[in-house]
């Protein structure tokens, strides 16, 4: 069987609304070129992608390239030197890394919440 246990339902009205390895997620189907899975929650009935919520949603790369892609860009390397080594468009590598800044500013914000006060 498929690892599920890390994703939960997004749906805020699901009984089990946020709880990871409840057991209420089921792969629905296959989708796309590069055959990602479509998620659904067995108490709401609730369809999403197994990428909902990160930076590679609706990215039409293949997985691999686009980690790559993060992964050059984490690095230090510039938009044009990732596109080079990647294989990819200099717009592509852009958008992603813009994608991938927003969404760990979101996490940032989300699990630090408030500041130290400085002495």
């Amino acid at each position: 069987m498929e690892e599920l246990s890390r994703f939960c339902c997004p749906n805020p009205d699901c009984a089990r609304y946020h709880q990871r390895d409840a057991g209420n997620i089921r792969v629905r189907a296959r989708y796309g070129k590069h055959r990602r899975r479509l998620l659904y929650c067995l108490d709401c009935k609730a369809r999403f992608s197994e990428t909902r919520g990160t930076p590679l949603f609706d990215c039409r790369l293949p997985q691999d390239k686009a980690l790559s892609i993060l992964a050059h860009l984490q690095d230090g390397c510039g938009v044009r030197q990732t596109a080079r080594l990647c294989k990819a468009g200099r717009n592509t590598v852009a958008r992603l890394g813009r994608l991938a800044g927003d969404h760990a500013a979101l996490a940032h914000d989300h699990l630090v919440g408030f500041s130290p006060l400085h002495p």
